[in-house]
């Protein structure tokens, strides 16, 4: 027998846009991959088609390994200057991320990811993206709670004499924080 306030029933939540429509974004990719890559095949020969897929392969593999190389000597460089008790950030790693995300786009078969693969290689539009990035990060952490992640979701379990559990959250009455804080950069 259980007295006291009733258990509540469990809600059904409303799914996110990102869940509701990248399963049709990712079949509609897909779809206009394989329509390009058949309408090059009519166009030119299969042979041609698979000779560009896989120098598109290549082409990605060697961007990021030679992106992997580039980020692991930053590291090493900036653990040494660590050590040596310099610790000045350097700008060798900007555009790492970026790189990889492009010669993965080259390694996936297709004609379309090959295309923007290329575009991320293309330092101009890496600032670009990484500076929209950035705004929406910003933008986003503006509109967010003030106080930390942990805050947000900090649960607190009351144990009652008989033994009971009674779940809850914890809320705090402080005084907000200031939104205007600084974030480090998305682009290193």
């Amino acid at each position: 027998m259980t007295t006291g306030v009733p258990t509540p029933t469990p809600s059904r939540s409303r799914r996110s846009r990102l869940r509701t429509f990248l399963p049709l974004g990712v079949a509609v990719w897909l779809v206009l991959e394989i329509w390009l890559l058949t309408l090059v095949a009519r166009a030119t020969s299969g042979f041609t088609v698979f000779l560009l897929l896989v120098a598109g392969f290549v082409l990605g593999s060697v961007v990021i390994k030679r992106a992997g190389r580039r980020a692991f000597r930053n590291l090493s460089q900036t653990l040494q200057q660590a050590q040596g008790g310099v610790t000045s950030p350097g700008d060798g790693g900007r555009g790492n991320g970026l790189t990889m995300l492009g010669g993965l786009l080259l390694m996936i078969p297709g004609l379309i990811s090959d295309a923007i693969g290329l575009l991320l290689l293309v330092p101009q539009v890496q600032k670009g993206v990484s500076r929209y990035g950035q705004r929406a990060f910003e933008r986003r952490m503006r509109l967010a709670a003030p106080g930390s992640v942990g805050d947000a979701f900090q649960q607190a379990r009351i144990h009652r004499p008989d033994g009971k559990v009674v779940q809850g959250e914890v809320i705090r009455d402080e005084a907000p924080r200031e939104p205007g804080g600084t974030y480090p950069p998305l682009n290193r």
